[in-house]
């Protein structure tokens, strides 16, 4: 039965935080854990009783460090009491899959990735990944019975209503549920999320914006997207499109976007438009990679290319950063290693944002690179299979 009185709903959010926050980060104090949810430490305390007392977290041996290196007696950790089941993350890319199965703690038991158009055709897609998830969990010497859950990525927003794809972002996925339909085929319960909302969810658990409680992720890649946390908690919004700055509109007679406006971010500041700026001037073939090489290489055309879509990127995040005042926005995507983009982005923001609210948030690259997707369908799935 679901909480019934709003004090119960509280109580059992705040039991959540500290299970996503021990799956994120491994064994705590009680001070860590109420340092970490904003809660008072009376209030940790309570709520780590009421968890130990129902299985869900044990008390460790291992003792902490005392807090800012104190001379105090270094705390009882908590931590997730053991299972022995696992779960399954699931990245589809627009052209690649990749595939990782992890303990309950959110360690990574084995891993596999493939080249795919998952862009074309969903059941080939959901099928391949079927037999990676199978493949994994039986090289495990396990069987999918013991897979308790599955957090799976997809390219696109999802209609939070339907659990949808219903843009043309994906074209031969229009009206499928990707967790439906993955479900069916495992037999085995399945969340999914939008890449941008999974990355956040990814750095803010294990990478840059650890230890925020609120963040802005922005992932510059084929598109541009941006995943929110908020009081150390994802949002999505009424229909899960919260975050959908590539469609911020940046001049009212720009190119057509592939969602029917004009003068989206995303006509400007993709990596294949990008490389469509820079081509008439390099007489060799260029792809992402060799356009972050040659500006590790201090080519003067690549620099200002991704200065200034960084100074494009960063006019919209000025907006996000005055309505949100997050703590650090964390530069992800293929593009996201660039200085360029970076100091582009940051120079936006401290031009259009209000002065106190530019001062506040850095402006970071990501940690965890092209496995930001897979490590948040993993964190997704450990969090909602601990809730």
């Amino acid at each position: 039965m679901s909480p019934s009185t709003p004090l119960e709903r509280l109580r059992s959010a705040n039991r959540k935080s500290v299970v996503a926050l021990l799956a994120a980060e491994g064994p705590l104090s009680r001070a860590d854990l109420a340092r970490a949810t904003g809660l008072s430490r009376t209030t940790v305390s309570t709520l780590v009783a009421d968890l130990v007392a129902a299985g869900q977290v044990v008390e460790t041996n291992d003792r902490g460090t005392p807090h800012k290196g104190g001379s105090g007696r270094p705390p009882l950790l908590v931590s997730l009491a053991p299972g022995t089941g696992v779960v399954a993350g699931v990245d589809l890319g627009h052209r690649h899959l990749r595939v990782a199965v992890a303990d309950l703690a959110g360690t990574v038991l084995g891993e596999a990735s493939d080249a795919v158009d998952v862009d074309a055709d969903s059941d080939r897609a959901l099928d391949h990944a079927s037999r990676l998830v199978c493949d994994l969990v039986a090289g495990q010497g396990l069987d999918l019975t013991d897979l308790e859950l599955v957090g799976m990525c997809v390219p696109a927003p999802l209609d939070r209503r339907s659990s949808r794809i219903n843009t043309g972002i994906l074209s031969g996925w229009r009206d499928v549920s990707p967790a439906q339909e993955l479900g069916r085929r495992l037999s085995v319960p399945v969340v999914a999320d939008n890449d941008a909302n999974l990355g956040a969810l990814a750095e803010h658990a294990r990478g840059a914006a650890r230890g925020s409680a609120h963040a802005v992720f922005v992932k510059v890649a084929s598109g541009v997207g941006a995943g929110i946390v908020l009081g150390g908690r994802l949002h999505r919004g009424a229909t899960g499109r919260a975050g959908e700055i590539g469609h911020v509109q940046v001049g009212e007679d720009g190119a057509v976007c592939r969602c029917g406006n004009r003068g989206c971010l995303e006509t400007l500041v993709t990596a294949p438009r990008l490389i469509e700026v820079l081509r008439p001037a390099y007489d060799e073939p260029l792809s992402t990679e060799r356009v972050l090489e040659l500006e590790r290489e201090n080519d003067a055309g690549v620099r200002r290319v991704l200065n200034d879509a960084g100074r494009v990127v960063g006019r919209a995040l000025a907006d996000l950063c005055n309505s949100l005042n997050p703590e650090v926005v964390v530069v992800g995507g293929s593009l996201g290693a660039s200085d360029g983009l970076r100091e582009g982005i940051r120079s936006a923001i401290d031009r259009y944002a209000q002065p106190d609210t530019a001062s506040a948030v850095r402006v970071v690259a990501a940690e965890l690179g092209p496995r930001a997707e897979l490590v948040g369908a993993l964190t997704l799935a450990v969090n909602r299979a601990t809730a």
